[in-house]
């Protein structure tokens, strides 16, 4: 197999700079370069530069995979989007175990100016066929962008996925207790849903830890939600939101603005009268075995329905042979009579239909008479000869 890496950076924010472009041209003379991005796949060779120092200096987002196994997503946010202490229940910057089976599933990397979410798969197994296909980093770009949107509007289920990303790659240990548990885990995002597809995380864990993950909150009206809040504004906050907007800050201004209002909100939402309480790693992997269980089962359930399925609609066929069976000889009389190679393997294919159809009907003494006269006409027939022999008609 040869080899294969694919790179993809995204600029949202704020548009890359002639400068830049330049930049990362000298980086790259193959890359496809604009304003916004930055797509380039690899054969031989590797990137001239460091994803995280790239994303740290143009770029808000940066996907990566090998077919050797191994995928990742970096997403930039500002630093004050997060707090440091929320984001180490995510992470576990401390207390790590040694049975990973590679270095990091999930990181969060503070710089001057930002702070740097990191998702990592690797496949050390070799398993899972979707890295063997050349084309696995394409698309995924788009499929996984929102994640951003979506922690830049207070959603925190991206930063659960990540953990439990790092409880599949056995970087936790069984006493550790997982972070807090977000709303609405059992109804994820599409960009949520390719995140968890794209980290591999096993579905049985995912729904053993969504048990317990209250809905979200049904949203009222956008203006019966806003109104009260706007109408609070001073008329500075207003000219410093116009101006970002003017100054083509577009994402800051709403970046700004979603923030005040979501502190407002909290303010004024009742507290939870209680509050999930907080699994430890085995209680978790007691309800995974749980719901495999029941995921195996439903499969199981699936795959009978469509096997009866597929025996009641081959029964079927069967019996239409025989409703009219001198049609059916005719044709595998005429197509014996064209004589080429695939005329006798479809005639062969045919005839072993009408073989099964006489046998469920009881009757494979009418077919080996029916054979006989068959073979009368065309037992000359050399290919046709071998191949009724070897299936042991002959």
């Amino acid at each position: 197999m040869s080899e294969y890496q694919y790179y993809e950076f995204a600029a949202v924010d704020r548009p890359l700079t002639g400068q830049q472009r330049a930049e990362l041209r000298s980086r790259s003379t193959r890359a496809t370069i604009t304003a916004s991005s930055f797509v380039n796949e690899y054969h031989w060779g590797n990137l001239k530069g460091d994803p995280l120092d790239w994303v740290e200096r143009y770029f808000d987002a940066h996907v990566y995979s090998a077919n050797w196994g191994s995928c990742r997503l970096l997403l930039r946010f500002p630093r004050e989007i997060f707090v440091a202490r929320s984001l180490r229940d995510y992470t576990g910057r401390t207390g790590r175990t040694t049975h990973s089976r590679f270095a990091q599933s999930f990181d969060a990397i503070d710089t001057d100016e930002h702070c740097l979410l990191d998702w990592w798969f690797n496949d050390d197994s070799g398993e899972h066929v979707r890295f063997s296909e050349e084309a696995d980093g394409v698309g995924w770009m788009a499929r996984l962008l929102p994640i951003r949107d979506e922690l830049l509007r207070g959603d925190t289920r991206p930063l659960y996925l990540g953990w439990l990303a790092r409880l599949g790659n056995g970087e936790l240990r069984d006493d550790d207790r997982e972070p807090p548990l977000p709303d609405g885990l059992k109804t994820l995002t599409p960009a949520q849903n390719a995140l968890a597809e794209f980290l591999m995380l096993d579905p049985d864990c995912l729904a053993a830890a969504a048990e317990t993950s209250p809905p979200l909150a049904a949203e009222s009206n956008d203006s019966e939600r806003f109104d009260p809040w706007l109408l609070k504004l001073t008329k500075d906050e207003m000219r410093a939101a116009l101006r970002m907007l003017l100054e083509g800050r577009s994402q800051e201004a709403e970046r700004t603005l979603r923030r005040g209002f979501l502190t407002w909100e909290q303010t004024r939402a009742p507290s939870r009268a209680v509050l999930p309480e907080r699994r430890c790693v085995t209680e978790l992997a007691a309800r995974v075995s749980f719901h495999r269980g029941v995921r195996e089962q439903r499969e199981r359930e699936v795959r009978d329905a469509a096997e009866a399925r597929r025996k009641a609609e081959r029964a079927g066929y069967l019996t239409s042979l025989l409703e009219d069976e001198d049609s059916a000889w005719s044709n595998i009389d005429s197509k014996l009579q064209r004589g080429s190679g695939s005329a006798y393997e479809q005639a062969f294919r045919a005839l072993q239909d009408l073989a099964e159809a006489y046998a469920s009907a009881k009757r494979e003494s009418v077919f080996r008479r029916r054979l006989v006269r068959l073979m009368a006409q065309h037992g000359k027939r050399g290919a046709w000869v071998t191949r009724l022999t070897k299936a042991g008609y002959m």
